[in-house]
């Protein structure tokens, strides 16, 4: 089966960056989204980053043009029924996934396939709630997309031979690499990478270090890009603390008890970037740390 259309279901950081990559790579996108104004800002969004891509020279004003016109958005999420392959990008909460593919299974054509961009929840477990769990898979992109090169493609129990060869040529026609995952909490990136960031909390937590001397311990004693705690504002401390909990729910070790100054600055509503506040103050010119 070849997949030309694909439905993406959520329009925000995700979303954008994964119809992104798909219309880049030729294929028709149609994003859905439950707010216009998510949809508006969403392509406004792709018109910037794939500008960016052209002002560096990674894509022509040629590319950047047909890619646009290949992304249309629908507020109507059974509009996507029809594509070849759908594309969950909702926020990270099962519920929410749930209801998303219970809307969708009636509207679907039967050969369509349906992945979702979850983070850490079981595909074996949301691919049961559908008509077609030998056509599911988990398909988990790095944040921001159209930058990052991995894809985690994550089999469900149930999940056919074909899907998964399909989805293994996709990611390599989206110029991304593929590394197959099984279906255990949180798979391989966040498995290792939030409990990483836990502990880091748990360091400044326990007093032994600040904010800035534990980020700067991270950058430049073990060469990491971003420090922990400036990289969980990045990804979201609900986000965190969600994947934190999905681990010590489904593999009942201690060592994954989430950080109890993590569960206060999300009771604060102090998420990180996107709420300007997080382990840094991003209110003024600069990031300050808040502890």
């Amino acid at each position: 089966m070849a997949i030309e259309t694909v439905g993406i279901v959520g329009a925000g950081q995700m979303g954008n960056g994964i119809a992104h990559v798909f219309a880049l790579a030729g294929y028709n996108v149609l994003m859905n989204d439950i707010a216009q104004e998510s949809l508006d800002k969403a392509l406004a969004v792709i018109e910037k980053n794939m500008a960016r891509q052209v002002s560096r020279g990674k894509i022509s004003e040629a590319d950047k043009s047909a890619a646009q016109a290949r992304i249309k958005t629908t507020l109507t999420l059974t509009d996507l029924g029809q594509t070849d392959l759908v594309i969950e990008a909702a926020t990270e909460r099962e519920s929410v996934k749930d209801t998303i593919f219970a809307t969708l299974v009636p509207h679907l054509k039967p050969t369509t396939l349906l992945a979702s961009n979850t983070s850490s929840i079981s595909i074996t477990r949301l691919a049961s709630k559908t008509d077609r769990p030998e056509k599911f898979i988990g398909m988990h992109f790095m944040n921001p997309v159209p930058v990052m090169q991995l894809v985690e493609l994550i089999r469900g129990i149930a999940t056919d031979d074909e899907t998964y060869q399909i989805m293994l040529d996709v990611i390599a026609r989206i110029g991304k690499t593929s590394a197959s995952a099984e279906d255990f909490p949180a798979f391989i990136v966040n498995r290792i990478l939030v409990p990483m960031i836990n502990e880091a909390v748990y360091t400044l937590y326990e007093g032994v270090g600040n904010v800035r001397s534990i980020d700067e311990s991270m950058k430049l004693g073990a060469n990491h890009p971003m420090g922990p705690l400036e990289l969980a504002d990045f990804i979201g401390l609900d986000t965190c603390l969600a994947i934190m909990h999905v681990l010590h729910d489904g593999l009942a070790d201690t060592k994954y008890r989430p950080c109890p100054l993590l569960t206060k600055y999300v009771e604060a509503g102090w998420l990180g970037r996107k709420t300007g506040r997080g382990f840094y103050d991003y209110r003024g010119e600069t990031p300050v740390p808040t502890r």
